[in-house]
C-alpha cells in the first residue's frame, strides 16, 4: 500500500537524484534576477531583450477597474501577434515592478492569466516582446483599496 508518507519520501528522493544530475542549471536558467529586482517597467522590459516600448492595440492587460484587496489582485496579459518571445505583466508602483514573465513560441497561446500583490493603486502594464525587440505593450490603471504588498 502506497501512503502519502510514502509518495512524498520517494519525490525527494527522485528530486534529490535529479539535482545531482545537474537539473538545477534549468532552473536557475528561467530566473532572471536583473528582470525581477527592476524598479522600472523599462528596465524589466530591457532585461529580457525588449527596446522602447510602445503602445500597441494588439497587446491586451486584462485587470479589473478597483481591486477590493490589493493582496491578491487577478492580472492578465495576451496577443495575437505572431512572433512573440515573452510576455509580461508589471505593476508600475510595486517595489519590483515584473510580476510575470511567461516564454511564448509558436506553439503558445500568449494569453496568461496570474495574480498579483499591489500595494497601492498604480498602472498594470502588459508587455509583449518580439523576437526582433520590439516591445509593444498595453496598460490599465488599477485602483486598490485595501493595501496589499505594504510598498
Amino acid at each position: 500500500m502506497q501512503t502519502r508518507r510514502k509518495t512524498i519520501q520517494h519525490s525527494m528522493v527522485v528530486a534529490g537524484l535529479l539535482a545531482t544530475a545537474g537539473f538545477p542549471q534549468f532552473a536557475n536558467a528561467a530566473f532572471n534576477k536583473v528582470g525581477f529586482d527592476a524598479k522600472s517597467i523599462q528596465d524589466a522590459v530591457k532585461a529580457y531583450g525588449g527596446g522602447n516600448i510602445s503602445e500597441s492595440k494588439d497587446v491586451t492587460v486584462t485587470a479589473p477597474d478597483i481591486a477590493e484587496n490589493g493582496a491578491v489582485v487577478p492580472l492578465g496579459a495576451s496577443t495575437t501577434l505572431a512572433g512573440v518571445k515573452h510576455m509580461l505583466v508589471l505593476v508600475e508602483k510595486n517595489p519590483s515592478a515584473l510580476i510575470a514573465m511567461f516564454y511564448v513560441n509558436d506553439a503558445v497561446d500568449a494569453n496568461f492569466l496570474t495574480r498579483a500583490k499591489m500595494g497601492q493603486s498604480s498602472d498594470v502594464y502588459a508587455v509583449a516582446i518580439m523576437a526582433d525587440g520590439k516591445a509593444l505593450f498595453a496598460k490599465k490603471e488599477v485602483k486598490v483599496t485595501l493595501g496589499g504588498c505594504g510598498g
